[in-house]
């Protein structure tokens, strides 16, 4: 079953365009059901009775009753909401209706806001915890992946360019570092969030004291925001919601190598092809790197959910509720979305294809121009002077591009660099396992182990 949003928002078209039920852990989809939307309101309202049953404002034997009674009816709430078009006056009456005459103590002296911005840091803080497990669980996949291909030599490119080897452990390694710091920032941004609020219509306390508010926080395991105005400032939610799309942005950064390792002129991983799969309509042979497409597609979708969560700043004096139709449809889209996106792309590192063979060749596929930088290194070590160095290698580099003659070979012919470099240092010069010896020092720095 899936999901109901807040109200009609754009979720209905994710699960159909990326099978959301597939990826996404059914909890996640519960936490944004109206019936958990509104039992985080029922805690908020519980949570402040006995609040003030302590500070003897409403008598204790309420509450047994309203705790008993009390109860969520998202049909009667839905229809008490067609004639009030208010949900909290909605959600109020069908309490008074279920509860009886003790309901004249719930929400005493509140605001809606102070209900549902206190609700909502609940509501982040179940979708938070989800999305660490996420987090941890794709980094115990790239914690495998790098050291399973620890010390596989593999071409390093910039620009898209052969540049200098590397180890394709290394280039995992260097995503879970990413997503180590996407761990430290949801923790920040989670803490952020976990703020609620009982300042009343513009936030001075004038019907609730501070102790009713620091109480109530206390049971809902909240801390309380020191200034509220009538809401909880949207900084708050911006910092939430950008920590989504920077987390967005490292799933798109991993899922285009991917997408570029995948071309058919490289073709060193690919994504797992299952019995039965189609890659094209038209052309039988097609076998595409389509779920890392999907993700870098939806990497856009979170970095415009952060959009409008920043939009949500700037509200009119004590607040207005331009941010609340925003919110309704941000809060529970992009939570599903970045739970999907992570469960979707650890699945797919899970059924990575390594093609050892296509890696070995396109290391050589630059006839060896990748030790250019050794070979330029050694001759300035000899003193000869930086620039005349340079204008030689290059030269030789710009003569095996065009002949295609393999680097090294030119290099042991070249009379200039032969008068500085005897054949047995060029022979360590042209060592590839040169590249790695950091290696183990690097996997150190990021797991703080080099071997499993």
């Amino acid at each position: 079953m899936h999901a109901l949003p807040f109200f009609d928002s754009a979720l209905f078209c994710l699960t159909g365009d990326f099978m959301i039920e597939r990826y996404t852990r059914p909890e996640m989809g519960a936490i944004w059901t109206l019936e958990n939307r509104y039992a985080a309101w029922l805690s908020v309202e519980l949570a402040v009775c006995e609040a003030w049953a302590e500070l003897g404002r409403i008598p204790a034997s309420a509450i047994p009753t309203i705790r008993e009674k009390a109860a969520i009816n998202v049909p009667r709430i839905l229809e008490i909401e067609e004639t009030t078009r208010h949900d909290v006056i909605a959600f109020l009456t069908s309490l008074e209706e279920i509860v009886g005459k003790e309901a004249r103590y719930i929400h005493l002296g509140l605001t809606s806001s102070d209900v549902v911005d206190t609700a909502n840091a609940l509501l982040f803080a179940q979708a938070g915890n989800l999305l660490k497990k996420d987090i941890e669980a794709l980094k115990s996949t790239l914690m495998d992946l790098s050291f399973r291909h620890k010390g596989k030599l593999c071409m390093g490119r910039t620009h898209g360019i052969h540049a200098e080897p590397t180890s394709l452990g290394l280039k995992f390694a260097g995503h879970y570092a990413e997503w180590c710091r996407n761990e430290q920032r949801l923790t920040f941004a989670l803490e952020d969030v976990r703020v609620g609020k009982l300042s009343g219509a513009v936030g001075t306390f004038a019907i609730v004291p501070l102790e009713l508010e620091e109480r109530t926080m206390a049971k809902l395991n909240l801390a309380s925001d020191p200034h509220s105005t009538q809401i909880v400032q949207r900084d708050r939610y911006a910092h939430f919601f950008t920590t989504l799309a920077i987390l967005g942005g490292s799933i798109e950064r991993l899922a285009t190598e991917l997408r570029h390792l995948q071309r058919t002129e490289v073709r060193e991983v690919e994504e797992g092809f299952r019995p039965g799969q189609k890659g094209s309509s038209a052309m039988p042979h097609k076998k595409n790197p389509i779920s890392a497409e999907n993700l870098c597609g939806q990497a856009r979708l979170l970095r415009s959910y952060a959009q409008a969560a920043l939009e949500d700043q700037a509200l009119w004096h004590e607040r207005d509720i331009s941010h609340s139709s925003v919110e309704r449809v941000i809060m529970p889209d992009a939570c599903i979305l970045a739970d999907y996106a992570m469960n979707r792309l650890r699945r797919v590192l899970d059924h990575l294809v390594v093609n050892d063979e296509r890696i070995s060749a396109n290391l050589q596929a630059s006839f060896g121009l990748f030790f250019s930088q050794r070979v330029l290194t050694a001759l300035i070590d000899s003193s000869m002077p930086r620039q005349k160095a340079y204008e030689c290698v290059q030269k030789l580099a710009m003569q095996s591009w065009q002949t295609q003659a393999f680097f090294p070979d030119l290099v042991r012919a070249d009379k200039t660099i032969a008068s500085h470099l005897p054949p047995e240092t060029l022979d360590k010069l042209f060592d590839p396992t040169f590249y790695l010896h950091n290696e183990d020092a690097i996997f150190a720095r990021v797991f703080g182990k080099s071997d499993r």
